[in-house]
């Protein structure tokens, strides 16, 4: 077998790295923006959620000082100030829909209203759309209860302020192609928000690349095990996609890329580039699309065939999540901001922020990513064609071994094909675009070519 020029040249000056490690490429600009997050400025955000009393997405619509409505407006407000440093890209809106009762959870027909910020890209031909959320709305024990003071600090006050100062940081900056934060409400209810901005946007053809749900990523201590820990987030990923098409299952089950779907290349993705732009917290890739008993708001865009994750704390504490206010036996129950850690909350959010971000700048993705499998052979022929638009500088071509979790090593080459000594029967691959600042592409998986 014949070893093409092209692994000559990989041997000679190709970059072969451990993702594990610190990167010797990354941007500036992303570091000076995770720089520029405010554990002080989301503590502030917290504390003015908590003080509508509830945000049940029932309750009072009218109020100004207490209730969903009350709340919904405010950030909303909080997302106009934003809009005036951002030379008219960003814009916001309270997108309001009815929701009929359901007999479980919704008693009568409701007007329910998500609050959307878009920051429009510079770049009319590039349709791609990134989104984060976290969910407005909160809940006491009794999930039914409109009335009772639900304070919703961690849950989701903690998501909430994600999105906010995240849209702070990047309406400041130009981005090619469009990304929306969007704080929604009816999560407790039933994902009800989550569901009525994913059907609009399966239903108007959104190009969404990828959707980050950040729904309690404030508290670092555990009830019961009384582990504390601010040095690691999970994040789920779901394996087989909802909407896999018999084709796409054929192709699953010949290359066995059940931990290779999508939203598993999406978590991935996020572990290297917060490896590579923030310090002291690693990314816990958690195999399954949410915790047992529980749901959050990336699910419907899943269910709608979107690339989705949700960020969720390492530990968390049932003392002080979907619990009445209340001291009992000397034990305060309740989502109080007392209760939470603001400057594991700053990590967690800087992670998403440096993900959207170079993403946001990154070129697109490569496109009819294959594997040859014509001859038996201990070497490995990846073949793939340039994206459209943005100029790429090269491909990454990232390796790892069958039985890892992550990404081993990462060849980068500059043509668009490449024969690598590393057995097909032995690895697992997928090839990403990057520009000269190493903004990259989500990963794409090759299928076989023959």
């Amino acid at each position: 077998m014949k070893i093409s020029s092209i692994v000559c040249a990989l041997f000679l000056g190709f970059i072969v790295q451990n993702n594990y490690a610190q990167s010797t490429t990354y941007d500036t600009e992303i570091k000076n923006m995770v720089a520029e997050v405010s554990a002080t400025n989301m503590e502030s955000t917290v504390r003015r959620l908590v003080s509508f009393g509830t945000r049940h997405t029932l309750s009072d619509t009218k109020s100004a000082t207490r209730g969903i409505g009350a709340a919904q407006r405010w950030v909303k407000s909080e997302f106009d100030k934003y809009a005036k440093e951002s030379n008219g890209r960003l814009t916001a809106e309270i997108d309001y829909f009815t929701i009929k009762a359901d007999g479980r959870r919704i008693a009568v027909d409701s007007q329910l209203g998500n609050v959307m910020a878009t920051l429009k890209g510079t770049d009319p031909t590039d349709n791609r759309v990134l989104i984060i959320s976290g969910h407005l709305d909160s809940r006491a024990s009794d999930v039914m209860n409109a009335a009772i003071d639900a304070p919703g600090a961690n849950d989701d006050g903690s998501g909430v302020a994600a999105v906010l100062e995240i849209s702070r940081i990047m309406s400041k900056r130009e981005f090619p192609f469009t990304i929306v934060f969007v704080t929604v409400v009816g999560e407790e209810q039933g994902l009800y928000g989550a569901k009525h901005l994913a059907d609009k946007a399966k239903a108007e053809n959104w190009n969404i690349i990828a959707m980050l749900n950040n729904d309690m990523i404030g508290n670092s201590l555990s009830n019961g095990t009384a582990l504390r820990d601010n040095l690691n987030v999970r994040v789920f990923s779901e394996a087989i996609p909802y909407l896999e098409t018999e084709a796409e299952a054929k192709v699953r089950k010949s290359t066995n890329r059940e931990n290779d779907s999508p939203s598993r290349l999406l978590a991935r993705y996020i572990k290297t580039t917060t490896n590579q732009y923030v310090d002291q917290l690693n990314i816990n890739l958690v195999y399954r699309n949410d915790r047992f008993l529980r749901g959050g708001d990336h699910t419907p865009f899943s269910q709608n065939g979107f690339t989705a994750i949700r960020f969720c704390e390492m530990n968390e504490n049932y003392d002080h999540q979907h619990q009445d206010v209340r001291l009992e036996k000397g034990n305060q129950f309740g989502d109080l901001p007392e209760f939470m850690d603001f400057e594991y909350m700053r990590k967690v959010t800087t992670s998403n922020l440096a993900t959207l971000s170079n993403l946001a700048w990154a070129p697109k993705a490569p496109k009819n990513v294959g594997i040859k499998i014509t001859e038996l052979t201990n070497f490995s022929d990846l073949v793939w064609n340039a994206p459209e638009g943005k100029a790429v500088y090269g491909y990454n071509v990232l390796v790892r071994e069958t039985s890892a979790s992550q990404w081993e090593k990462t060849i980068f080459v500059k043509d668009t094909s490449v024969t690598i000594p590393y057995s097909k029967d032995n690895f697992l691959f997928a090839v990403q675009s990057v520009d000269e600042l190493g903004h990259a592409s989500l990963p794409i998986f090759p299928v076989p070519v023959k």
